[in-house]
């Protein structure tokens, strides 16, 4: 249902018939379905950029602690004006009292963006900023390397994991040490491509493929889905927060061609 919704918001906001861009009103009436979206400021800190030194890669993180008595279940980055607003969802296999994220986006414009946090009794949580760009209109920029070179290696993945060192405030980074939490980076090779992309030779769109899912595994078991966009830069890394006794981390990545490529890797000494 959330995939089809996406889809015919994409196609909408994308018409060169709409006069202007939906308001967070009428996305969030679409995807959530008149469901009542609740104050997220305590519970939701937002770390991005006042204005973008690179609208083609841009970091976007996010503290996010679940209220008192409750557990997240999911978590959406969303970028009002991007042609794909729904640019990143955290799906967890199991409930957390706790997330973080920091990716690699692409900033079309300038826009809101909100962070939804969905708990496991069905509350929504929601708090938003506003980023600036310099006006590059990133997703429809040209890629930044060799198309045939970038696909000889789309899909090989570099995991490294480490101390959760860059949660949002000195607060949650105190929390994190004392939780023991570890920090896990993706990098993907991936061109990420939105389908607004011209080829400079021969004038024509290049179809779009991006990162469609980001399965992680720890210790042989789920624990977190990401369902990506063309919002996702090229090459995109993406960064979380994990348990700190993780020995082991896999990660499965697909993207909307239907490739799948795998990736695994141990925290040294096990």
């Amino acid at each position: 249902m959330m995939r089809r919704a996406l889809a015919a918001l994409t196609l909408a906001i994308s018409s060169p018939a709409q006069a202007a861009e939906p308001t967070w009103t009428d996305l969030s009436a679409i995807l959530y379905e008149g469901r009542e979206l609740l104050d997220g400021s305590d519970f939701i800190e937002i770390n991005s950029p006042y204005r973008t030194d690179n609208d083609a890669r841009t970091q976007i993180a996010a503290q996010i602690n679940a209220p008192a008595g409750r557990m997240l279940g999911k978590v959406s980055l969303i970028l009002d004006e991007n042609p794909m607003p729904v640019s990143a969802v955290f799906a967890f296999d199991a409930p957390l009292p706790r997330f973080f994220f920091d990716v690699t986006m692409r900033i079309n414009g300038p826009t809101p963006l909100h962070v939804v946090a969905e708990t496991t009794d069905g509350q929504l949580y929601v708090a938003e900023t506003f980023v600036k760009t310099s006006g590059q209109g990133a997703c429809a920029a040209p890629p930044g390397s060799d198309l045939d070179v970038a696909l000889e290696t789309l899909g090989e993945m570099d995991i490294l994991i480490g101390a959760n060192r860059e949660s949002a405030t000195t607060l949650d980074r105190l929390g994190a040490l004392a939780q023991r939490e570890k920090r896990v980076d993706v990098d993907i090779s991936h061109p990420s491509l939105s389908g607004m992309q011209m080829d400079q030779i021969t004038l024509l769109f290049i179809p779009m493929r991006y990162v469609e899912t980001l399965d992680v595994d720890l210790d042989g078991a789920g624990y977190v889905e990401m369902t990506g966009s063309i919002s996702l830069s090229e090459n995109p890394r993406i960064g979380m927060s994990v348990p700190g006794k993780t020995q082991t981390v896999g990660v499965t990545m697909t993207d909307t061609d239907g490739t799948v490529t795998h990736a695994q890797k141990s925290v040294e000494g096990y």
